[in-house]
């Protein structure tokens, strides 16, 4: 309890969610002047106003204070979008998270690394993923991965995705088949004895045709985890029982699933029952890095689920380094130099190389520049339940911010207002 009083007078972020009392806003006021907004699906030409951290009313100010901005930054030219967020990264720059250094104190170390890094490429918040893995690496890993707000130090942690172990065997993908657990029938019992803890756990990602992983589906929804279903040989029947019960995303669609079918689409025919919806209730991920998934099957889901669709790198730990041999949690993995990601010695896909900047210029040419940036900004926060906070510059959300140019290269990154990388 003491730990998480101290966490919550701090205002830390525990698994997505704030805590703290914020007092009246009576810090310095920034002014993004002269560029163009991405508010409401679309770009406005209008100034973007900053203080303690949070976007501000303007109008507020002026009538309030008859105050002007202290600091202003002219931004014409440029792109003002919401910081990108990243919730399914295994890992970059040489570190992998699902790896358990000889001294664990290093996983800490590692995950600033990583953090800080991510900043160059406009990402300020993401979900650090752990694939399938040995019961015995999870609670080492777990203490030393926590939800954190992010600063000049790097990205918000916003909470651990947990990708596996309770995944179909028919579809492991790069995961290490040995570790896979292919049921749930004693429920949470079986959850816990394999993670052990579930704090500040973000994401669980399952196959839903596992036996008793509607009821796990139910109760880690209750527990306020979000459930994606993936590394899955489901039917859309099984599929729909796990929306049922509250899953509401796809990990990495088109991969490691069963392919579509016209007489069963398999986890595919959610996105055309979502598409009916006024509000999505089912997100789903897409690799955007040139290899894991077609042009054409990403015009597909697009065209039918846009507001679903959430740009993931899948990233792991090759992200950032030379052509070799690199490694994803027990798995060996071989980059080559066009930068693909394969399991060493087979054609199997390991995840991407690929950082989010680069999905977004790639996805533009299929989304248009807005539905690309809303795919890595608004597209994930409302897929974790933050959308109030995060992914958004409506007044008063977190004043997390990415500058572009018009060809999408980021020229400078800020969170709660505070430039944390420049080019």
């Amino acid at each position: 309890y003491a730990a998480w009083h101290a966490g919550k007078t701090r205002g830390i972020v525990f698994a997505g969610l704030s805590f703290g009392h914020t007092p009246r806003a009576m810090g310095p006021v920034t002014c993004f002047k002269h560029g163009h907004i991405l508010r409401n699906h679309k770009f406005e030409r209008e100034d973007l106003w900053v203080r303690d951290g949070k976007i501000i009313d303007p109008q507020e100010l002026f009538w309030a204070e008859k105050k002007e901005a202290d600091i202003v930054i002219d931004c014409t030219g440029i792109f003002i979008a919401p910081g990108f967020i990243d919730i399914q990264i295994n890992g970059a720059f040489g570190i992998d998270f699902s790896s358990v250094p000889e001294d664990p104190a290093q996983i800490t170390r590692d995950l600033e690394t990583v953090a800080r890094g991510l900043l160059a490429h406009g990402v300020t918040s993401f979900c650090p993923t752990i694939i399938t893995s040995p019961p015995a690496v999870y609670p080492v890993i777990f203490p030393r991965i926590r939800a954190r707000a992010g600063g000049k130090w790097g990205a918000t942690v916003l909470g651990l995705h947990l990708e596996g172990p309770f995944i179909s065997r028919e579809k492991p993908g790069a995961h290490p088949v040995e570790c896979i657990r292919h049921s749930l029938e004693r429920g949470m019992e079986d959850v816990l004895a394999v993670y052990g803890s579930l704090e500040d756990i973000a994401i669980v990602t399952l196959a839903p045709e596992l036996p008793g992983a509607a009821q796990v589906v139910q109760e880690l929804v209750h527990m306020g985890i979000k459930v994606s279903m993936g590394h899955t040989a489901c039917h859309l029947e099984a599929a729909e029982a796990g929306v049922a019960k509250g899953a509401t995303m796809i990990t990495h669609l088109f991969n490691a699933m069963a392919a579509f079918h016209h007489r069963d689409p398999g986890l595919v025919g959610l996105l055309s029952e979502a598409s009916f919806k006024a509000d999505p209730d089912v997100f789903y991920g897409l690799i955007v890095d040139g290899f894991h998934t077609h042009p054409a099957a990403m015009h597909i889901a697009y065209a039918t689920h846009p507001k679903g669709c959430v740009l993931v790198t899948d990233a792991i730990a090759a992200m950032g380094l030379s052509p070799g041999f690199h490694h994803l949690g027990k798995v060996a993995v071989h980059l080559d130099e066009h930068h693909r990601c394969t399991v060493k010695g087979t054609d199997t896909l390991a995840g991407s190389a690929a950082p989010m900047d680069a999905c977004v210029r790639r996805f533009q040419k299929i989304a248009g520049v807005c539905g690309a940036l809303d795919a890595a900004t608004i597209r994930p926060a409302q897929a974790l339940g933050i959308s109030h906070r995060k992914g958004s510059l409506a007044v008063g959300c977190d004043a997390d911010i990415v500058l572009l140019t018009k060809d999408l290269d980021v020229r400078a990154t800020y969170i709660a207002g505070e430039c944390v990388w420049t080019a």
